[in-house]
């Protein structure tokens, strides 16, 4: 299987943007996905620096560059910028929202249907390969049996597969909302939020009133408390298809992370358990790992 790192989902500024991308050169990626997805407030990095960056790395490794469009699209301005996104001429595009994947099917250009499009069956994955999607990342809550489920009914549509890229490291993009938690928590208004998710490179811990991680706040967007972590789950990953492993971007250790999937894609053992949750792979509830769900 590939290896792909996904789009950065908080907001860091330039300087530690360019340095991490510039980390990720030399590690053993086949995919790299560049982009904002979550704000369109977030303008540390413009489209032309995205781009740019992007052909940087095209020089300096063999991976291909793939732009991310933003999830929630609730402004003119941020329309006018998707489109921009979608007819940068160059670079293939992961699309976020249906108006992405309908102006991309209008110019006939191939992309990759990010797993916020929500696409959970064969007949929905049959419209959207008629309208150009090459690359399928389905929802980060979608199990594995789900997933196989899926497969068999596009294949009963006559409908080629298109990749399978499962999300398979990181903190779980589950929600979007027009309100920013971020800024809120910061007694900031939205319209004014001083760009105050630089202060936390990893989002918010957001606690229950028992004092137990339940969520992390990043912005407009909500995520897993807990890193989801399918190392350990290799061999049903491979079973199922997959073309494609998704690492999700932190601030830190990423070069282990890597390190760790692909020496077990070349060969090594995988580990009989991690850190971190596995439980949406189980069908289970997303925060539980396979041990505490009584799977093994």
């Amino acid at each position: 299987m590939k290896l792909s790192l996904g789009p950065v989902l908080f907001y860091w500024d330039r300087q530690q943007t360019l340095d991490f991308y510039a980390d990720m050169a030399s590690l053993p990626l086949d995919v790299i996905y560049l982009g904002e997805t979550v704000c369109s407030k977030r303008r540390a990095m413009g489209l032309d620096d995205w781009i740019g960056l992007g052909r940087d790395l095209a020089q300096e490794s063999s991976a291909q560059i793939v732009l991310s469009g933003l999830t929630l699209v609730e402004a003119a301005s941020e329309l006018s910028g998707l489109r921009r996104l979608c007819d940068n001429g160059e670079l293939l595009v992961e699309a976020n929202d249906m108006g992405a994947v309908q102006y991309l099917s209008e110019k006939r250009l191939p992309f990759v249907g990010g797993p916020a499009l929500n696409l959970y069956n064969g007949y929905a994955l049959a419209e959207l390969v008629g309208s150009g999607m090459c690359r399928w990342v389905p929802p980060v809550e979608i199990s594995g049996a789900m997933i196989r489920d899926a497969r068999a009914q596009l294949a009963t549509l006559d409908v080629a597969m298109p990749e399978l890229e499962i999300f398979a490291y990181g903190h779980l993009p589950l929600a979007y909302s027009a309100r920013c938690f971020t800024a809120r928590a910061e007694n900031r208004p939205k319209d004014d939020c001083q760009f105050c998710c630089q202060n936390y490179p990893e989002g918010i811990p957001l606690l229950s009133q028992e004092g137990e991680a339940l969520f992390t706040i990043n912005g407009i967007q909500t995520m897993s408390a807990s890193v989801s972590n399918l190392l350990a789950d290799y061999p049903a990953l491979e079973a199922s298809g997959a073309d494609l492993l998704r690492l999700s971007p932190r601030a830190a250790g990423m070069p282990e992370v890597v390190a760790a999937f692909d020496a077990v894609r070349n060969g090594a053992m995988p580990p009989l358990a991690v850190d971190g949750c596995n439980g949406y792979w189980h069908g289970q509830p997303g925060m539980l790992r396979a041990e505490e769900a009584g799977l093994c």
